[in-house]
């Protein structure tokens, strides 16, 4: 056994009676803490998996400020009952429940997809009215998250079939952890809607997916957009335009595209915002962009990029908009004579967490390429402040049992990084 293979094994043959966790027991940043909590036992229908690697999400942000009044919490009460966050993470199966022993291996692997389309089975007597009317609970929320050394993974996750194997026990840690939000993308770019028809007289079919061959454009370059970015190129679009106000948010998709862009055949332009008129017209011989994601929640941005769409055209709100900032003007005549269509999404669900394991796995998308940095959990309150306060821009990956003395930022992350990383941790111990 090899010394990676020897941390693969560590703290499944022992599972402590404790462990860390990030808990909120509150609403506001203050409530934030990583303490010690019993480590959770399984029921007979529930499993216990090892978190390997956990994301912290900009989601908790809305958390954090909403508490029992954001819509996955339901009134919950916070104080009187504590949740563990996190909704991005990899786990490892090291205890089943007794009715689960044998369909679920000690060892195996899997993603969670956090979105649980599921009325609460567990608890409901803490939720607003015992969750009357609720169709959809979450990990990281009232549903134990990742953002701890062990996680409980409920009936509900189980039931909505949100517990999902990988296409390769070979991948990185860090890399499932991330596939949560590279499932966003997914389930956005799945809805653009273009119409192919061949000929006059061809029938009418509905494309999902960016314009092949097309002009896509990328407003917002920060670790969102940018993974839009490489995640459009596999429609080889003819132009693919990437904006932003910011040169170093620029220069990173440079860096980060324009090698993939080239061997695609898809010309890879980035450009300033102010300067994104001329771009387009120049790039699509003034036709304007089939494709039009904004990664960006500005209501002017959103409101001008509009006016960029090509006949047949479709921009996609991935951006969500402030309550009282969220109202935009469409044009009813573009609607009508250049047929634009204004799509909007939210999230993933588990087929799109199984396309972004798949992407993933073939190469599709570098995850590494957008993490910002490594931790542990007691960092995580700090992160979280970084990312109110924009100094985050990208993914920090959190190592349970493997974590730092302090923050460390870098440019990118591997698969041959985490192990060094995870087995130097393993000698220290």
């Amino acid at each position: 056994m090899d010394r990676f293979e020897q941390y693969q094994q560590k703290d499944i043959d022992h599972i402590p009676a404790t462990m860390k966790a990030v808990v909120l027991n509150g609403t506001g940043f203050d409530k934030v803490v990583c303490r010690e909590v019993p480590v959770p036992q399984p029921a007979p229908d529930q499993l216990l998996c090892r978190v390997d690697a956990a994301g912290v999400c900009t989601s908790i942000i809305k958390l954090l400020e909403q508490g029992p009044a954001h819509t996955f919490i339901n009134g919950w009460d916070l104080e009187k009952f504590p949740v563990i966050l996190g909704d991005e993470g990899a786990v490892t199966v090291v205890k089943a429940g007794d009715n689960l022993k044998n369909q679920y291996k000690t060892g195996s692997r899997f993603a969670i997809q956090p979105a649980v389309d599921v009325s609460p089975i567990n608890h409901r007597e803490r939720y607003r009215n015992n969750a009357a009317g609720m169709n959809k609970c979450a990990v990281g929320y009232t549903l134990g998250g990742n953002l701890a050394q062990y996680i409980l993974i409920q009936e509900e996750v189980l039931k909505a079939k949100c517990l999902l194997p990988l296409p390769s026990d070979n991948m990185p840690y860090f890399a499932v952890s991330m596939a949560e939000p590279i499932s966003c993308i997914c389930s956005a770019q799945d809805r653009q809607i273009h119409i192919r028809k061949d000929g006059p007289f061809g029938k009418r079919v509905p494309q999902l997916g960016l314009l092949e061959g097309g002009t896509t454009v990328v407003i917002g370059a920060g670790a969102m957009g940018l993974m839009h970015a490489e995640m459009a190129t596999r429609y080889r679009p003819r132009n693919l335009i990437v904006s932003d106000i910011l040169p170093d948010r620029l220069e990173k998709g440079r860096r980060i595209l324009a090698d993939k862009a080239s061997r695609l055949g898809v010309n890879l332009i980035t450009v300033h915002a102010d300067e994104l008129k001329a771009a387009l017209d120049k790039a699509s011989g003034g036709a304007g962009a089939d494709d039009i994601i904004l990664a960006i929640g500005v209501q002017p941005v959103q409101q001008e990029a509009l006016a960029l769409l090509a006949r047949g055209g479709v921009a996609n709100l991935f951006g969500g908009l402030p309550r009282g900032k969220h109202l935009l003007q469409v044009d009813a005549i573009a609607v009508h004579y250049n047929e634009i269509k204004l799509v909007g999404s939210s999230g993933g669900e588990p087929s799109d967490l199984v396309a972004a394991l798949d992407a993933i796995a073939a190469g599709d998308i570098d995850p590494g390429n957008f993490v910002y940095g490594i931790g542990s959990l007691e960092h995580v309150p700090q992160v979280l402040r970084m990312i109110q306060d924009r100094q985050v821009d990208g993914k920090v990956i959190i190592y349970p049992h493997a974590g730092v003395e302090k923050l460390t930022q870098v440019s990118h992350w591997s698969q041959a990084d985490e192990r060094e990383h995870l087995v130097t941790r393993l000698a220290k111990q």
